[in-house]
């Protein structure tokens, strides 16, 4: 990504996804892959069945290996303590997100997840010096964007949860054809106290091992934690938060392409996109209804918000402003490493989504209080004179 705002797009070459690469539900534990079949009556479709035969093996291994990390590790684990309160970027899907989750980990005086350790959670502590040699386990790059990757890379701590055994609405990847999976845990609300509860001791226990392998502040990236916010600072009262926006119409159809490529690469089905866009529109909205509620148990000062389309027409700029306000210590410190970043990225640009008109209507109608809270609203044709 250059300096300047986005200009024409460049075509995308996707890496497909080989017999071998490993997909999210690998590092599930077997009884939760177990039960997540059982939840979808194993309508796994027929070409699926290699890749799902994959899966239930190193299920087996993961629920074989993490008694015994935690049998070798627990006197470190005893002493862990998550001495500084997360950092989380937050946003909908394709607003940004990983972009400042890239720049932001570029500072070695923070931490991240790993993508190996988001697999495998139950063992990353002691397969990761081994597993991550295997880099052909991977694609080279994202098959919705195109950015690399890399065991070492930033990743979403939701799929961590996932393949630790707890409810997420990212199992709908797996099984796209049937009905969301646990759609409640997008926002956390309607559920119980021991499930909350249990949902806080997942996360907890997940980012303990994190600051176990760098005892450093964790910087942290996933869409869903965007309607948790009240949960979130139950768990961690001093967390900071970033806060990306993007004009609603891109979003939209990037949004769409990211569901059906992960859907393609993920899914122990052959997605058919029956609801999708449904299901993306009413995501957006029970995320957003979440967020703007909550958003105000947030100290100030512990809040930045910026708008993706302002954020990539002067990102080092916007950066600044954000080491400011969220007093993230000396800015030149990591000057060096964001120019060489954009630098490395200037060929990026992003896509774009020819949206019909009665798409946009749609769009303005569900996410209109979204568009005039951002910025993003459109000016109505003036009708002509007769």
């Amino acid at each position: 990504m250059g300096t300047g705002a986005p200009s024409k797009p460049k075509p995308v070459e996707v890496n497909p996804y080989h017999f071998w690469v490993a997909r999210f539900w690998h590092g599930m534990l077997f009884g939760s892959w177990l039960a997540l079949v059982r939840r979808n009556g194993a309508r796994i479709s027929l070409t699926r069945w290699p890749l799902a035969f994959t899966i239930s093996c190193a299920a087996v291994l993961n629920s074989a290996l993490r008694p015994l990390q935690e049998y070798l590790y627990r006197r470190y684990l005893d002493r862990t303590q998550i001495k500084d309160a997360p950092i989380f970027i937050i946003g909908h899907w394709r607003s940004g997100t990983t972009l400042l989750h890239e720049l932001m980990v570029l500072d070695g005086r923070y931490t991240f997840p790993t993508t190996y350790e988001c697999l495998a959670p139950n063992h990353a502590l002691m397969s990761a010096w081994l597993v991550t040699k295997f880099k052909f386990l991977l694609p080279a790059k994202r098959p919705m964007d195109n950015m690399l990757t890399g065991w070492d890379r930033p990743q979403e701590d939701e799929f961590a949860l996932c393949n630790m055994g707890l409810p997420s609405p990212y199992l709908t990847m797996a099984f796209p054809n049937e009905p969301p999976q646990y759609p409640e845990y997008l926002t956390l609300e309607g559920l119980s106290p021991q499930e909350v509860d249990r949902w806080k001791a997942g996360l907890e226990w997940f980012l303990k091992r994190v600051t176990m392998r760098d005892a450093k502040r964790i910087i942290l990236k996933s869409p869903p934690h965007t309607g948790r916010i009240k949960t979130l600072l139950e768990l961690f009262p001093d967390a900071r938060f970033v806060h990306i926006v993007r004009d609603p119409y891109p979003l939209y159809g990037s949004t769409v392409k990211l569901w059906k490529t992960l859907y393609k690469f993920q899914a122990v089905q052959e997605p058919n996109h029956q609801g999708l866009e449904e299901y993306v529109f009413s995501n957006f909205e029970r995320m957003y209804e979440s967020f703007e509620r909550d958003r105000l148990l947030i100290d100030p000062s512990r809040f930045f918000e910026v708008r993706y389309e302002d954020f990539v027409g002067s990102p080092i700029e916007h950066m600044r402003k954000l080491y400011d306000h969220l007093e993230l210590g000396e800015f030149e410190t990591v000057l060096p490493k964001l120019n060489a970043y954009f630098k490395d990225q200037e060929d990026y640009r992003a896509g774009t989504y020819q949206i019909p008109d009665s798409l946009r209507d749609e769009i303005d109608r569900r996410w209109g209080p979204y568009m005039r809270k951002y910025g993003y609203c459109q000016p109505k044709p003036v009708a002509a004179a007769g």
